[in-house]
């Protein structure tokens, strides 16, 4: 009873203090406060107590190691074992190849043949560099059967200069040439001794020519070239033409926009007046301003290689104060079929023409000095083909081709004129004028290349052409068909040689006489046929040494004594021999 009264007691002074707390806490508001966390707290392993691993064990039982002393006794042996060296072995290597930076080439042969050629390529540093070229080639005639001097030469100098620096390369070329040449065609039989020795068939051609072109790199403009050419001979007829050349490139994504710009000029005279004429009271002057601008888009894909665009001429005759305006088209493609194998290319293309008499020169050496220059008018050329790898070293090429062309110019024998008496003798029917016609042709091409290894290649390629003249006549001088062989075989180190063989068809020409008060077209007149004629050339060399060699050279070796032009019997066989050396100059 005594412990219930004293719990009883327990309890109210306990209960009495938790609610004289209560009410404390009532009468006292502490209020709010904010605490505010700017780290995290994070543990580090230091933080903890560490318990050691291995505590210290004070135990007798545990027992002592004992420390232990080593000692070695050594005994001195003889050797006589030596060692032999090692020898690393040596890869064989070939030893480069001498390379000269000049030659000169000397040879003579039948009919009095002299070749003679020389060359250098200066370095003046790495990015500069100085080229000089000669050449000449003469002969002094005597083909059976001709009555006139025959004797011909052609020498040619060349010398360049180029820079290249890293976004663009550029240069200037200067160019000298003479060519000597006799209009010996005369028909054997028609013309006395004493007109054959009064007549003067030699005739002489002077070219000069200088030019400049540069390249650029990484720039929407890319390229321009000018040149200028100036060309006469030994009558008193002169000519002067000017070419300028621009591009520009822009990039549009996976497409190039292209521009090119071309201006070209030709103008000259002729002391004479033209061959049918009865008359030489007036020479003939022509000049031709052409301006052209050519733009174009090219697509590249992974098959596709396409190109479209325009030719745009502007063409003056400023001779006779004419102008006309050109539209071409200037569309190609190609597309890989099956990889190398079979690639099909095709386009149309067309362009003004400017001839020139230099180039007419160069295509017929025996033209006379009163020729009618005037450009052609190429309104399309259609062609479609296919070329590609038949075997990794047989490759092919085959073409077809329709084009038309205006004012085509044709060469033709000129008439006999026994009314003149110029200073030159051209007008025996023995030298060429010019015929323009419009023409039509339909052609088709074919190649086979063969390269059987690094010392043997041969090539055969064959060309038929149909043509179709607005005027109803022959394409005078042209041949149908045209074939060709090549090879080069190098025989071992030291002996190489090659052959070019070459077969072209029947042309036709007419030979007239000049009569008074009547058109060219009224002349008397006879077609001429040319005979097709295949010729045979072929060379072979020996290398003496890296600087001298030895060649012997053969032309026309079927010694066919064919007609390249009519009347103009070429010499038959040939033989020259020479030597070239090298050195550095």
């Amino acid at each position: 009873m005594y412990n219930k009264h004293i719990f009883t007691l327990i309890f109210l002074t306990l209960g009495f203090q938790i609610g004289f707390a209560q009410e404390e806490e009532e009468e006292k508001d502490l209020g709010t406060e904010t605490v505010t966390v700017t780290k995290a707290y994070t543990p580090t392993v230091s933080d903890a107590f560490k318990i050691k691993s291995v505590p210290n064990m004070n135990d007798s039982i545990v027992l002592q190691k004992k420390p232990i002393t080593y000692s070695i006794f050594s005994v001195p042996v003889a050797s006589t074992f030596t060692p032999s060296k090692g020898t690393a072995s040596k890869v064989e290597k070939l030893p480069p190849p001498v390379l000269y930076n000049s030659y000169a080439s000397l040879g003579a042969g039948l009919y009095g043949n002299v070749l003679g050629e020389f060359y250098t390529s200066r370095t003046i540093n790495r990015d500069e560099n100085f080229d000089i070229g000669f050449n000449h080639l003469s002969s002094r005639g005597g083909i059976n059967g001709v009555e006139l001097n025959d004797t011909f030469y052609d020498t040619r100098l060349d010398a360049s200069y180029a820079k290249r620096d890293r976004d663009l390369d550029w240069g200037a070329a200067i160019g000298l040439q003479h060519q000597l040449y006799n209009w010996y065609g005369i028909e054997p039989g028609i013309f006395s001794a004493t007109e054959l020795d009064g007549i003067d068939e030699r005739q002489n051609y002077f070219m000069g020519e200088v030019s400049g072109h540069i390249n650029v790199e990484d720039a929407y403009f890319k390229r321009a070239d000018l040149k200028y050419r100036r060309f006469f001979d030994a009558v008193s007829s002169g000519e002067n033409r000017a070419i300028f050349n621009t591009g520009f490139e822009f990039p549009m994504n996976e497409e190039i926009l292209n521009a090119k710009v071309k201006v070209d000029y030709v103008g000259g005279t002729f002391e004479n007046a033209d061959a049918n004429s009865t008359t030489n009271d007036s020479g003939i002057s022509y000049g031709n301003l052409q301006v052209g601008v050519n733009p174009s888009l090219t697509m590249l894909r992974d098959d596709l290689s396409l190109n479209l665009g325009v030719n745009l001429v502007y063409g003056m005759d400023l001779e006779n104060s004419e102008s006309n305006f050109y539209i071409y088209p200037a569309v190609t493609a190609s597309y890989r079929l099956l990889d190398e194998s079979v690639i099909a290319y095709g386009g149309v293309t067309g362009e003004l023409k400017q001839n020139s008499y230099y180039d007419f020169v160069e295509g017929n050496t025996f033209v006379s000095p009163t020729l009618t220059i005037a450009p052609t008018d190429s309104q399309y050329n259609a062609y479609v083909g296919f070329k590609g790898q038949l075997l990794p070293n047989l490759s092919y090429n085959v073409k077809g081709s329709y084009s038309a062309e205006n004012n085509k110019p044709l060469y033709t024998l000129n008439p006999v004129n026994s009314f003149r008496s110029d200073e030159k003798g051209y007008y025996y029917g023995n030298s060429f004028g010019l015929f323009y016609d419009d023409i039509k042709t339909l052609g088709i091409f074919g190649e086979l290349n063969v390269d059987v290894n690094r010392n043997f290649t041969a090539g055969v390629n064959v060309e038929v052409y149909d043509y179709n003249t607005e005027t109803g006549n022959p394409a005078w001088n042209l041949p149908n068909l045209q074939a060709s062989l090549f090879m080069d075989y190098q025989i071992g180190e030291k002996w190489y040689a090659g052959a070019n063989l070459f077969y072209v068809g029947e042309r036709d020409d007419f030979s007239s006489t000049v009569i008074e008060d009547a058109q060219p077209s009224e002349f008397p007149a006879t077609l001429i046929t040319l005979d097709g004629y295949f010729d045979a050339n072929a060379h072979v060399g020996y290398r003496y040494t890296d600087q001298w060699s030895f060649f012997i050279k053969g032309a026309n070796l079927s010694n066919n004594n064919y007609q390249r032009w009519s009347n103009f019997q070429v010499q038959g066989i040939q033989i020259l021999a020479g030597a070239t050396y090298k050195f550095d100059f």
